[in-house]
């Protein structure tokens, strides 16, 4: 059973950053798609980044050239530097881990960006 763990987020203001990070276990970590989603309150899930076994990466027209989706395969850790927070960004995070087409998430991580 693949278990994911996220953590980093917190209260910020406008412009600043932040990373978070995120632990995959029980996975072939190697093998495994890691992929960064937000929600809002009545709003669904939204993919905002994604990083491919190849280190290939992709990320949603709202935080490109922001955010930095990134992953270090020998401590099965993926991470999200996000710069130059905008208050629209405030969502709780979740980590994302899809081996084999399985997909594993964790808890979630609030961040909140303050104007």
């Amino acid at each position: 059973q693949v278990q994911v763990v996220e953590s980093g987020g917190g209260l910020v203001q406008a412009g600043e950053s932040l990373r978070l990070s995120c632990t995959a276990s029980g996975t072939t970590f190697s093998m495994t798609v890691m992929g960064w989603y937000r929600q809002t309150p009545g709003k669904q899930r939204e993919l905002v980044a994604v990083i491919f076994r190849s280190g290939v990466t992709n990320y949603s027209d709202s935080v490109k050239g922001r955010f930095t989706i990134s992953r270090d395969n020998a401590k099965n850790m993926a991470y999200l530097q996000m710069n130059s927070l905008k208050p629209e960004d405030t969502a709780v995070y979740y980590c994302n881990a899809n081996y084999l087409g399985v997909l594993s998430w964790g808890q979630g991580t609030q961040v909140i960006v303050s104007s």
